[in-house]
């Protein structure tokens, strides 16, 4: 398993899941998928959880099938299984409670990150923690320069946590547009 015990030591970019202070981010498992396209609630979920973006990502998922969940792409290399959408569990309560994930392997340097933590957890910093955790993951793949991503202009929230995360504004025009870039070894 892929821990995460301190800000420089950085996860191996697997399937494996990454722990965090407060969180586990862990690869979807097929039951979910199957139980969020289905309307089904597991015990492991928020009260509020699954929200709409984890319903979009479960449809996702459950189209290209369960073995290629994680990555749907002709240009997979080994270990680019790590570069699918993951599950936010609260260590806590052992409950689900958001979704994070890349959407899909490194293309020149680059890979773009998405997330959501449900209503019922957010303002407790979940967020930023899980943007942590799979940035690190992806500092430790040498082909990712430029971690991006992209949020509503109205979603304030989510643009902070952007900002604690280190990265910063691209574009503003529609959607706007962040970048992070990996720091210099030095």
């Amino acid at each position: 398993m892929g821990l995460m015990e301190s800000p420089g030591q950085p996860p191996d970019p697997t399937r494996s899941s990454v722990v965090s202070t407060r969180l586990i981010v862990r690869p979807v498992p097929w039951d979910a998928v199957l139980a969020i396209t289905g309307g089904r609630r597991l015990d492991d979920w928020a009260p509020d959880y699954p929200d709409d973006g984890d319903v979009v990502i479960a449809r996702l998922l459950r189209e290209v099938g369960p073995g290629l969940a994680s990555v749907a792409s002709a240009r997979a290399q080994p270990g680019d299984q790590a570069w699918g959408h993951r599950q936010v569990v609260e260590r806590a309560s052992g409950l689900v409670v958001g979704g994070i994930g890349f959407f899909g392997p490194p293309r020149a340097g680059e890979v773009e990150i998405g997330y959501g933590i449900v209503p019922s957890r957010q303002g407790r910093g979940y967020a930023t923690e899980a943007l942590r955790a799979m940035i690190a993951m992806a500092w430790a793949d040498a082909r990712v320069r430029t971690v991006v991503a992209g949020t509503d202009p109205g979603n304030v929230a989510s643009q902070r946590v952007l900002g604690k995360a280190g990265f910063r504004r691209t574009a503003a025009t529609g959607e706007f547009r962040y970048e992070l870039t990996r720091p210099e070894r030095g």
